[in-house]
């Protein structure tokens, strides 16, 4: 179930509003606790974005207008062309988060298209889509378009957004001509996914009309009189450049005259055809040139008692005829006509029963890697762990540091020189502070006797001695881990400048397994574009056992929950399900067996070949009636061989993100980088330790 839905438009003024207001309204009937958001705006300056005001002030949201909003186009663009798109990513993620953790349901609005790449844009909004990880309705502006050419749209658009992983619940045909309703419908239904919601709205001059204020908005001109009626409806247009007579015979209702401001003649007939029960209502007059009326024809007016907008522009009539032309119409917060007319349009036209339904059975399905990082640094936050660093020479473990504890993600202790610390930290501009973090050297230590002696006591069985204690305990891995083991730490992270064995073997030597567990794994969490796959054991195991090879999916599987993503366990080997012999499918096929028995709770496949397992329609066709094959979450390789060199095939491949190795199946979190680690490397490993403290 989904408490959030994205709105996009395949261009500008497509008819969001009509969405917009109709569905707030929807939702407003069924609970008080809902928010808009809009990711970027583009009004810049002091004044607020129009659209936000008239969805917080029509809805009476609780939500300060700072809160509805993450950035301006200004400022998107700036981080955007300094390559600080995660940054952009992480902040909407987190402005997001804070409404949809405060509120029922949150409706998040996409750009307007307003800037220079229509392309951008529409990526841009797929990406929010996507990070947020919420379902999207796509609104296609149907005005000036064939049927052909709005399903063309329709279809294109859809699979953008689908093949990046987001789903779409409906997609709307708006401004469309009344009397092709049904044909696009129809066409729509049929080359659209098959449970796609298809909505046509029809055009609506009351709703498309500009208002006499936008038109003084888009021309730059100045109120003369009539202020207070800025709120008229401006249907079309004429210009007043013939004589009178003529010019009255082409009034409409709701009509704008453009004339210069010196036709006192078509101002005063003007306004009194607009007094007449002969002719229409006029919208208003609009003076170019720069010109007044004649001081007479001002005396008049100004003894009327009603009088329509009458504005003055110092362009001339023909560009401030284009100009009124290409005036698109907003719905404002103090047009409530407007307001009610989108809600009740909504409600005649969208089949509000069946996105409702969407709506309230909608389940995430997948991850971003953006999201799940997002997920886990929050998770740390949340229970602040005692993390120690082994490596304090090593600048990429420095530059984590920094991080980690700028963004308050975990409390730190750092093994080294304090001096040496202290000059690297300059050295490398970084302006953490030493004061906010525990430097230890091992050997000035005032816990390093007690720890000689706690691992001399926990050994002396395998013949170690006093003198061979100590010694060991000055090696930085061995201490960060007896820091663990006494309960000083809550976990350790090393490996940046040693091997995975120097890290791992005194947890293997004294911190052990967890009861039931017999194997020392590790997993990578696999961040592809659209999901986070769990990938076991690509680092510890050279060639396991069926036994083994149990044990690494049943703790691969339960790291999985942990980290939110449901296991669907594939056992990998060379061929899929019966259909393969010899040595090495055996051993996998009876390692499946050894997981259905052990955990019967979990959804396992194996053997199973990787596209089966992982690709829809391979695994449809290989073993059409498997749980697992097609979407596995968690795969299990048959030895470090093949998954060591997949997962690094995977990542530089695709350019996948690898979060890991994660060791799994040890009493207490110690963790292993690669000596080939980056400093985002480091700060996710802490991380994802910290959470397996908890």
């Amino acid at each position: 179930m989904t408490n959030a839905i994205y709105l996009t438009t395949t261009e500008p003024y497509s008819g969001k509003s009509v969405i917009a207001l109709g569905l707030m309204n929807l939702l407003a009937g069924k609970t008080e606790k809902i928010a808009y958001f809009k990711p970027i705006i583009s009004q810049e300056g002091e004044e607020k974005d129009g659209h936000l005001k008239m969805i917080g002030g029509h809805f009476h949201l609780d939500t300060p207008y700072e809160d509805m909003f993450a950035f301006t186009r200004s400022e998107a663009a700036k981080y955007i062309n300094s390559g600080k798109e995660s940054y952009l990513i992480d902040t909407i993620i987190d402005k997001f988060k804070r409404l949809q953790g405060n509120h029922d349901f949150v409706v998040v609005e996409g750009t307007d298209f307003m800037g220079g790449s229509s392309n951008i844009e529409f990526d841009g909004n797929i990406s929010i889509a996507k990070n947020l990880g919420i379902p999207a309705v796509i609104i296609v502006k149907g005005e000036g378009k064939s049927t052909s050419e709005i399903v063309d749209i329709a279809v294109s658009t859809t699979k953008g957004f689908t093949d990046e992983g987001v789903q779409v619940l409906t997609v709307v045909a708006n401004k469309i001509e009344l009397d092709k309703d049904e044909e696009i419908r129809t066409h729509l239904t049929a080359a659209l996914p098959t449970g796609l919601i298809v909505t046509s709205i029809p055009s609506s001059r009351d709703l498309g009309s500009p208002t006499m204020k936008e038109i003084l908005e888009s021309v730059g001109g100045k109120v003369l009189f009539g202020e207070r009626m800025l709120s008229n409806q401006v249907d079309n247009s004429i210009v007043g450049a013939m004589q009178l007579h003529n010019c009255l015979t082409r009034l409409q209702k709701n009509t704008l005259i453009v004339t210069p401001g010196d036709r006192g003649d078509i101002i005063i007939g003007a306004l009194q055809a607009n007094i007449s029960k002969n002719y229409p209502k006029i919208a208003g007059i609009l003076l170019t040139g720069g010109l007044q009326p004649e001081q007479t024809i001002i005396k008049l007016i100004e003894g009327l008692e009603t009088v329509v907008p009458i504005l003055s522009v110092k362009s001339g009539t023909f560009k401030t005829v284009s100009r009124v032309a290409n005036t698109q119409s907003r719905i404002t917060i103090e047009n409530k006509e407007k307001i009610s007319l989108a809600i009740g349009m909504f409600d005649q036209f969208v089949d509000v029963k069946a996105l409702e339904k969407k709506i309230i059975s909608f389940r995430a399905t997948g991850i971003t890697p953006r999201m799940f990082q997002y997920q886990i640094v929050k998770r740390a936050k949340e229970q602040k762990k005692h993390i120690v660093l082994a490596e304090g020479d090593d600048d990429r473990i420095l530059q984590a540091a920094d991080a980690l504890i700028k963004q308050e993600v975990v409390n730190l202790t750092i093994l080294g020189n304090k001096e040496s610390i202290a000059a690297s930290l300059k050295r490398l501009n970084l302006s953490l502070e030493l004061a906010k973090i525990n430097v230890v050297n091992p050997a000035t230590s005032d816990h390093y006797e007690a720890y000689v002696n706690k691992l001399f006591e926990l050994r002396k069985s395998k013949n170690i001695s006093i003198e061979m204690a100590r010694d060991l305990m000055l090696d930085v891995s061995y201490y960060g881990t007896m820091m663990v083991y006494m309960g000083d730490a809550d976990g350790m992270v090393s490996g940046a400048a040693h091997t995975t064995q120097h890290t791992i073997r005194p947890a293997l030597q004294f911190v052990k397994t967890k009861p039931g567990i017999t194997t020392v794994s590790s997993v990578f969490f696999m961040c592809l574009p659209n999901r986070v796959s769990v990938f076991g054991d690509c680092a510890v195991n050279p060639n396991p056992t069926s036994e083994q090879l149990a044990d690494i999916a049943i703790s691969s599987a339960d790291t999985s929950k942990m980290f939110g993503i449901e296991p669907k366990i594939a056992m990998l080997s060379y061929s899929s399900g019966t259909s393969g012999e010899g040595q090495d499918v055996d051993k996998v096929r009876k390692a499946t067996e050894i997981v259905r028995q052990k955990r019967p709770d979990l959804k396992v496949e194996g053997p199973i070949q990787y596209d089966a397992a992982v690709d829809p329609t391979v695994g449809k066709k290989k073993m059409p009636n498997s749980d697992v094959a097609g979407q596995a979450s968690v795969l299990i390789f048959p030895d470090l061989n093949t998954g060591n060199n997949t997962y690094k095939a995977v990542q530089r491949e695709t350019g996948a993100l690898a979060i890991g190795p994660m060791l799994q199946g040890l009493n207490k979190p110690v963790n292993d980088l690669s000596r080939g680690c980056t400093v985002d490397d480091v700060f996710n490993t802490v991380v994802i330790t910290a959470i397996q403290a908890q």
